[in-house]
């Protein structure tokens, strides 16, 4: 995903007022992280 995005980031397919798939990508990851912090937790600490 995060190639994709930065193939279509130099192509310029995103502008400020179109940008929904960089920002769908990013809050993706954050859940990842929120998910594999969880992960984490639970398995090591608990």
């Amino acid at each position: 995903m995060l190639t994709v995005t930065l193939i279509r980031s130099i192509r310029g397919h995103f502008r400020p007022d179109h940008h929904f798939a960089l920002e769908a990508v990013s809050w993706y990851w954050h859940f990842v992280d929120v998910v594999w912090l969880m992960l984490f937790i639970f398995v090591y600490w608990l």
